[in-house]
Parts: C-alpha cells; structure tokens; sequence
C-alpha cells in the first residue's frame, strides 16, 4: 500500500508499506478522501506546526472518511463496507480533562497525524490505517467520502461557536475565510446569528465566504477602515494573523466577544490588550473540539449543510506533493483533499 510522509521541512515522500494488521477491537480503514490542513501545510513546508516540531518521519492527516475493510474480534460498532466518518482523537478517558468532559484537552491526548508528541501519533494519508473502533462514525445515504472527510473541519468550526455563547440574534466577524473560517460561518449562523462579515487578503476565498453565507465580504488589505470601528457583537479570528485578531478587537463592540480559532505564529508577538480590557471584552481560545465531532457527522450526512462549496480537487495519494502545492495556493483552492489510488 502507499503512505505519504513528511521527513523534514520540504520532504515529503509517498513510500511503499505493507498492509497493517487488524486486531481485537480494532477497524482496517480503507481511505476514503483525507482533507489537507492548514497544520499539514505548516508540517510539509516549514517543518513544524507551531511549537509541534518534526523529529522522525510524519504521516500527515486528521481530517478523512473511509470503507471498512476488516474488523478484529469483538468489534460491534461497524462491519467491513461500512461507510465513514474517522475522528482523529485519541483521548486518556482517566485524566481530569475527561473526566470532567472536555476531551479535546487530555493531558494525554494522541491526535493523529501530530508532531505534538514523540514519538508522532501517524495520520491518515496512506491507502489503509488502523484505528479502534471508537473512532469510526458509520454514515448511510448518498453522502460522498469528500463530504463526509469535512467533519473534523466542521467540528472546528462548531466548537468555535459554542466558546462564543450565544449568537442568536448577533452580528458576527469572521477574519480569515479559508476552509475553517468558511466553516465557522456556516456553524455561526446555524446557531442562529443574524448577519455575518467575512475579511480576508484574498478574493477567492471571500467569494467562497459568500457562497456559504456570509452578508458581506471585506478586503481587509484594500479596506482598512471597513473594520476599524466597532460593529460587531462577536468576532472569530480563523486566519492565524495578529493582524487579523487585532482588527477583530477593534471592530467587536464593547462588551463583546473574540475567538481565537487560527494558530498563530510560534514566535514572540506584540498584543495590546488595553483595548481587551477598556472594552471589557472575552477573549478566548477554542482548541480543536470535544462532542461537536459526532454533530458535525449529523449535520454532513443528512444535508443540513451543505460543504461542497468548499472542495477544490482531489488527488490520488502518488501526487500528494501537487496537491500540498495546490493546497498551499489560497488563490486556486480552498480544501484540497487525498484519495486511496
């Protein structure tokens, strides 16, 4: 079978593995489609994702769907030609993060395709994995494997919004409208936000804002003082720029809320936070997700919304160095996704 890997900064390779072996409890995985990530991007062409360094070969991916193709002993949840959803988190279960239900922040958490622990926790860019069954999410319908592999993105986005608090009724700012600012606005107004605003640097992927729900769109380069005042009820900031977040603390009203949702250099950065406080702002984080993983599998495989105005191209796992290069190019993609050969 094949695998993709990354070995260092700019060296990514599609090498030749044998099939994995399936045991008790465990689920043989055919990939369906694998979703490129803005942290599969920061792993391929810089070597790292934030303080996550690469230090042994990498098998890239969290984001995918796929077909059983064998199960162990005493596996109930799924049979082989299953249909899937794969959830790439790997919690303890035991520490007080679990216990207390917020899973997403296990101490001891094994995120696939991750580089936050060493040895790595491998991903799913490779023609068959294994995972237990835990984390397979069996989806019936006319629902794609493309479809399907955007649930981890959305969930991203759907627990952005649950940080937020209540929408309903709000306006809402999202800075960055790639595939996860994209996402954020369609979870934003499922719950409930009456208008929401798009900025990027871009015009692609603004038209792509707007095509899934955003009222309006704003060149935050060639329209500055577009969001240089107070407006909005809550802000996203799904672009990973200290530009962006700081233009999102000074378009939010007083008294309103910002929520980091983009990774942000790993260098030192300058923040004011006078504003955050003069304002009396909430200001917060939102890391991965917890139970919106299963919402956002409803959500795709009834159709209640609708993510194919996201999906640029896919690609046979022998070409994943074009598609890391397409993914890479704002200005032709939005989410780019790997396909079993």
């Amino acid at each position: 079978m094949l695998t993709c890997r990354i070995h260092a900064k700019d060296d990514l390779r599609v090498d030749t593995d044998a099939e994995p072996a399936v045991g008790p409890g465990e689920v043989l995985i055919r990939l369906g489609a694998g979703g490129i990530c803005g942290s599969d991007l920061h792993y391929y062409f810089e070597g790292r994702n934030g303080s996550f360094v690469i230090r042994e070969p990498l098998v890239p991916g969290h984001e995918a769907s796929g077909v059983v193709a064998a199960v162990g002993a005493g596996v109930t949840r799924v049979a082989p030609g299953d249909k899937i959803a794969v959830s790439p988190s790997q919690a303890c279960g035991r520490c007080e993060y679990c216990r207390g239900g917020r899973e997403h922040l296990c101490l001891n958490m094994r995120f696939l395709g991750s580089a936050s622990v060493y040895p790595h926790v491998q991903g799913m860019f490779a023609e068959y994995f294994v995972l237990g069954e835990r984390q397979c999410y069996p989806v019936s319908g006319d629902i794609s494997l493309g479809e399907l592999a955007f649930a981890e993105p959305l969930a991203v986005g759907l627990h952005a919004v649950n940080r937020a608090g209540d929408l309903l009724g709000k306006s809402v700012f999202v800075t960055g409208a790639g595939t996860i600012g994209c996402l954020t606005i369609i979870a934003a107004k499922l719950k409930g936000a009456t208008s929401v605003t798009a900025s990027d640097v871009l015009d692609r992927p603004l038209d792509t804002a707007r095509a899934v729900g955003a009222a309006r769109i704003i060149r935050a380069d060639k329209e500055p003082d577009a969001i240089a005042t107070p407006q909005f009820d809550v802000a996203f900031e799904a672009s990973g720029s200290i530009k962006a977040l700081n233009a999102c603390i000074a378009a939010v009203k007083r008294g309103g809320t910002v929520v980091q949702v983009g990774t942000l250099p790993h260098e030192p950065l300058p923040f004011v936070v006078n504003e955050i406080m003069a304002k009396e702002l909430d200001f917060k984080g939102a890391f991965r997700w917890g139970l919106e993983f299963d919402w956002a599998v409803e959500y795709i495989a009834s159709r209640r919304i609708d993510v194919g105005p996201l999906l640029s191209r896919q690609f046979p796992l022998q070409q994943a160095v074009q598609a890391f290069q397409l993914a890479k190019d704002k200005t032709r993609s939005t989410k780019v996704q790997l396909v079993a050969a």
